[in-house]
């Protein structure tokens, strides 16, 4: 394996990684989208649980504001009243989320004023010293409404304007540390609610952690109108934190995460709403559980190594989209069930980039490559495969292993018998017309029948099977495609006969001779640096050269030799000789190709091959009587085919009776010619 089939995808998917980590935490639209999903997820899937038992709202409603002559400040007697009330109720702390940063009616504030001071409840009040909330005359009104001790920090901290985090508290104006309003809260009501919300944690902002509500009629944290306190049974309010603030339609509304699926008051929640979340949370020591940065990476890095798997897969535009499509179809719902049933919001938008950018980014990166492959392996096959193998060939390069490989095969020679006297008749043009119309019906049927065309020589054709793609039946694959030759020879015969009589010339017949072999080659680029081939070599090739020019010694239009005929039972074959072609010195045995399942199926070539096959064992006994009747046999049930071989035995048969071989004979026929 080369370095760069490393190094490449290695460094894609670490790019990819990065790319993703700092765009969905700095890059501004990136962070929005990944929060929204989020925040998707909590309006969606946040599952349902009890009330929460410790907290509740006293809201000031708009039935309440309708008692008064003015609707704001909240009138402060009776905001002093409802303190008395519920401290008669023993609740555990009072939190009242309400600004006073004006005065109203003397009376009333000094009312107001005196209750806060002696009420023997543990008391919180929201605080806020936020230039652009309020001004230099009610931030000093503030200060001295409020005393330093009671306050808490009641700033709604938003992002991309969702109510999302609590707020830890901060250092005052004139230096003193405000917890925030939940911790505040919470430890008023006896909760420790270090380490976050002290002066050490200001920086540590929690996310809040939604309660689900219980069921669609009542809301996570009781509420119960401030007007209607008094009359109220005290169990609503006993030993439990009481928020007060209002819940109206106009003022004091945030959006919260819930607003990504719902419109009106289930999106938009009021200030005090949002903060009896925070105060529910902090009280039972809750957290938002998001995935950490160890879980995160792996996860990215997970999915850029699958995204760069598919981006080398070189797949075409519309499969890398149902790829990807299909990645998302299984992260995306497995992310929202996992935060319904678990608890835990993992990122989303950030490993599906991880995986976009890696496979985009690998697909560019080697798109050039596979580009130049598949130009190659089109330009070198196009022309001598089938165009569906091609277009395999071009979609997985892989399957091609080029630089030469050895797997079985069979090889096919075919050659126009007595073609210089053909050529003859034409000129140069003409001879060029006539071989293509020879040559491309034959290359047609070879490439029908899954071969590979390795090249022409003049009227000669070289084919083979098994390579470049797997063909585990190549050699019943090569006959059938011999078999097709010669019977769209015979048409072709037809054809010029049928034009020469017309044009009242003498006809041409063209007969040729197939060679088939099978065996173990070496297949591959074949050439020099300068040029080269996809080609087959090997023993086995040359054998199939050698069959097809014996072809005219037994004069036969197809032979084959013995592992090809071994391969092919369900074809009609007969055996031939025993032979010891030119340049080998080890005999082979060789077969003729008649016909397909049909005619092995005919009691005519049944009873054929049996006389056949007692003529061949007779006269390898050199039992030259017997054989000679076999012989006659076979003549009077000889299909036309094989007429002209049994010339050849009887010539022999007669020649060996006048001058026997001798008991050393081994029933060999040495070739003398190629």
């Amino acid at each position: 394996m080369k370095w760069n089939d490393l190094a490449v995808p290695a460094g894609v998917a670490l790019l990819s990684v990065t790319l993703a980590f700092v765009g969905t935490h700095y890059f501004a639209p990136l962070v929005l989208a990944e929060n929204t999903v989020a925040d998707f997820r909590t309006a969606t899937m946040l599952p349902s649980e009890p009330q929460d038992p410790d907290v509740v709202i006293a809201a000031v409603t708009e039935d309440t504001l309708s008692n008064f002559s003015y609707r704001s400040p909240v009138d402060r007697a009776f905001l002093a009243g409802l303190l008395r009330a519920l401290e008669q109720r023993h609740p555990k702390a009072i939190a009242l989320d309400v600004l006073f940063d004006q005065p109203t009616e003397p009376e009333k504030d000094a009312l107001l004023k005196q209750t806060i001071e002696s009420l023997s409840v543990p008391l919180a009040i929201s605080y806020v010293d936020k230039t652009g909330i309020v001004d230099e005359d009610q931030l000093a009104y503030e200060n001295d409404f409020v005393p330093a001790r009671l306050r808490v920090y009641a700033d709604q901290q938003t992002s991309e304007g969702i109510a999302r985090k609590l707020y830890p508290g901060k250092r005052a104006n004139d230096g003193t540390f405000i917890p925030g309003f939940a911790y505040g809260v919470a430890q008023k009501a006896g909760v420790a609610a270090a380490p976050i919300g002290d002066e050490a944690n200001m920086s540590t902002w929690d996310d809040i952690a939604w309660r689900g509500v219980p069921t669609a009629v009542d809301t996570a944290i009781a509420e119960y109108p401030a007007h209607a306190v008094a009359i109220l049974p005290p169990v609503l309010f006993e030993n439990k934190v009481v928020l007060v603030g209002e819940i109206v339609s106009l003022t004091d509304r945030f959006p919260t995460p819930f607003a990504t699926a719902y419109s009106g008051s289930k999106g938009d929640w009021a200030g005090v709403e949002i903060q009896a979340q925070g105060v529910s949370q902090v009280m039972h020591g809750r957290h938002s559980r998001k995935m950490t940065r160890g879980p995160e990476w792996t996860l990215m890095i997970c999915l850029a190594l699958a995204g760069v798997t598919f981006g080398k897969m070189n797949l075409g535009m519309a499969r890398q989209l149902a790829v990807s499509g299909g990645t998302m179809a299984l992260l995306w719902p497995a992310g929202f069930a996992i935060f319904h049933y678990f608890g835990l919001m993992m990122p989303l938008v950030e490993p599906s980039l991880a995986f976009v950018v890696a496979t985009w980014g690998t697909d560019a990166l080697t798109g050039r490559e596979a580009k130049r492959q598949r130009e190659f392996i089109n330009g070198a096959f196009a022309r001598y495969l089938n165009p569906s193998l091609v277009k395999q060939l071009a979609n997985d390069p892989s399957k091609l292993q080029l630089g030469g490989e050895m797997r079985p095969m069979t090889i096919l020679f075919c050659d126009i018998r007595g073609f210089t006297t053909i050529s003859e008749k034409f000129d140069a043009h003409g001879l060029t017309r006539f071989i293509n119309r020879f040559l491309t019906p034959m290359t047609d049927l070879i490439m029908a029948g899954g071969g590979t065309i390795d090249k022409y020589m003049g009227d000669c054709i070289m084919a083979f099977w098994n390579a470049p793609l797997d063909d585990p039946d190549h050699a019943e694959h090569g006959c059938r495609s011999a078999l097709a030759m010669r019977a769209r020879l015979a048409e072709l015969n037809a054809q010029w006969r049928a034009e020469a009589e017309a044009a009242g010339t003498a006809p041409i017949v063209v007969n040729i001779g197939i060679g088939l072999n099978s065996g173990v080659c070496c297949v591959g680029n074949v050439g020099s640096d300068q040029r080269f081939d996809y080609s087959v070599l090997g023993d086995d090739v040359n054998l199939a050269s050698r069959l097809e020019g014996q072809s005219k010694t037994y004069h036969l239009d197809i032979v084959i030799g013995e592992r090809t005929a071994e391969a092919v039972p369900m074809l009609a074959i007969l055996e031939l000789d025993s032979i010891r072609v030119k340049g080998k010195t080890k005999p082979v045995l060789v077969y003729s190709l008649l016909g397909d399942d049909t005619l092995l199926a005919d009691p005519a070539f049944l009873t054929l091959k049996e006389s056949h096959d007692a003529m061949l064992a007779a006269y390898r006994r050199q039992a030259w009587s017997e054989a000679r009747a076999h012989l006659d046999a076979c003549r009077q049930k000889t299909m036309p085919l094989m007429a002209g071989f049994y010339d050849v035995y009887e010539e022999r048969i007669a020649d060996y009776e006048a001058s026997p071989p001798g008991a050393a004979w081994d029933g060999v026929y040495v070739a003398l010619t190629k």
